[in-house]
């Protein structure tokens, strides 16, 4: 079944024994995912509320998608116990990863009765969410009532369900937690060129599936881009007609409320990541060569975007100026875009995780502050498997991460985050103002803020 869509499993008679999570998908090991050669691997998790009715689902469900750029990552790292307290039924998703999940390839593509390949780690998601109509009820769940959320890759399923008409049908709202920097997806073409040098270092220079097929796991993860764009989800025809952006721009997607939202300081997590722990300095004289290589542009226009737009005097080091770019550039005015283009047509509610000194659960320190870093929310929401030892949430931030759980609970449960006696949070209105609503943790009232563009310098990166 490698690069094939999935399947149902087989029926079984008598008693399945659930009560241990299952095989994680292929990865290698990194700070984000657990090392895995098993290529079975599409399983899921039930979490609901110890008291329900068996013979009719009456919960809201809420089925997540875990982060991990479409490379790292497992379903059970997420223990949803605090919403489930709140009466939700959630769900957490395995789906395959890396080249097993999303390699794009001629022989693949010609293959397949849709004349497309690529997109298999969404076809398992389809196929969780299909499982979820049949079968959710039998846990008390209402497939009736279905919220899709993720955070990063996750969140950029979420868009890409939004986006997909084989996943009509299949859910009634969505969150997506730091999606923007996906809003432009690769097309088949792209990505087949790509399949085919992958081919090529992986021994099928015949570019056959057979071979494809035959070609042990260890070697496929060891020849694997690092890149965190490398398995992006394509425009294939099929699974996704179009790109996210041009979906949402020409309402041609899954009409569903939404929350949409990003966290502050997105990329410190990747400075680190890609820079600074790779021995790479993040220093003044390395600024300007690192800006033209996260955002492959001349140096030129790095140099002016550093002295004019991001000059290193107006941050504390660095590494914060870096941040602060990579952050605007990729994440926060995507997410502006894309909530720009759902307010008009469904009810959307944005918002901000800003608390800066949100635990670092994935990294070791480095010599800049991550700040509200991309997935420092996680922890407010779940409890997440930790990486490194990271200090428990202080008095404000448990206060703000029950705020938020029922603001999440209660989106699962109606479509609008308001109620359970949080604070009041505005519906996003692009016709007169930003309306994020911002969840910083120095204060025990969430606000709904309207300086988010300009904060951003969104006007510099084309959202005016």
């Amino acid at each position: 079944m490698r690069w094939q869509p999935p399947q149902a499993a087989p029926r079984w008679k008598g008693q399945l024994d659930a009560s241990q999570f299952a095989n994680h998908c292929p990865q290698p090991a990194t700070a984000f995912g657990l090392a895995s050669q098993n290529e079975d691997c599409l399983y899921l998790n039930v979490f609901a509320p110890p008291k329900h009715d068996d013979k009719k689902g009456s919960a809201p469900v809420m089925v997540w998608f875990h982060p991990g750029a479409f490379q790292y990552g497992e379903s059970d790292d997420f223990d949803p116990s605090d919403l489930v307290a709140k009466g939700i039924v959630v769900v957490t998703v395995n789906y395959r990863l890396g080249a097993l999940g999303f390699l794009s390839h001629p022989a693949l593509t010609a293959e397949s009765p849709n004349s497309s390949s690529g997109n298999y780690g969404l076809q398992d998601q389809q196929a969780a969410l299909r499982w979820v109509q049949r079968n959710i009820d039998r846990f008390g769940g209402d497939a009736c009532n279905v919220t899709i959320a993720g955070q990063s890759a996750g969140a950029v399923s979420v868009h890409a369900h939004m986006a997909s008409p084989q996943s009509a049908g299949l859910f009634k709202r969505a969150i997506a937690q730091s999606a923007g920097y996906a809003l432009s997806l690769p097309t088949l073409a792209t990505a087949q060129t790509q399949g085919t040098a992958y081919a090529n270092a992986v021994g099928c220079s015949a570019q056959d599936a057979a071979c494809l097929r035959a070609v042990p796991v260890s070697t496929l993860l060891a020849n694997q881009s690092t890149d965190p764009a490398a398995y992006l989800p394509k425009v294939d025809g099929s699974t996704l007609p179009l790109s996210i952006g041009a979906a949402f721009a020409t309402g041609q997607f899954n009409k569903v409320p939404v929350m949409e939202g990003s966290t502050h300081d997105e990329f410190s997590l990747f400075v680190a990541a890609l820079f600074e722990l790779k021995g790479i300095p993040v220093i003044p004289q390395t600024y300007v060569p690192l800006i033209s290589a996260i955002l492959s542009v001349p140096t030129s226009t790095a140099q002016t975007l550093a002295t004019y737009v991001y000059p290193l005097a107006a941050y504390p080091n660095t590494g914060s100026a870096l941040t602060a770019l990579g952050t605007d550039a990729a994440f926060a005015c995507n997410t502006r875009v894309a909530a720009r283009f759902l307010g008009p047509q469904v009810p959307t509610w944005a918002y901000e995780f800003s608390d800066a000194t949100a635990p670092q659960i994935y990294l070791p320190q480095v010599s800049f502050a991550y700040g509200a870093y991309h997935g420092s929310e996680l922890q407010y929401v779940f409890d997440v498997r930790e990486s490194v030892p990271a200090p428990a949430l202080n008095a404000n931030q448990l206060q703000l991460a029950s705020q938020m759980r029922s603001y999440w609970a209660q989106f699962a449960k109606t479509g609008n985050p308001n109620g359970a006696g949080a604070p009041a949070w505005a519906p996003f209105n692009p016709g007169t103002s930003d309306s994020f609503q911002s969840f910083s943790g120095t204060s025990a009232e969430p606000y709904t803020g309207t300086a988010f563009g300009l904060d951003h310098k969104c006007s510099v990166w084309g959202s005016p």
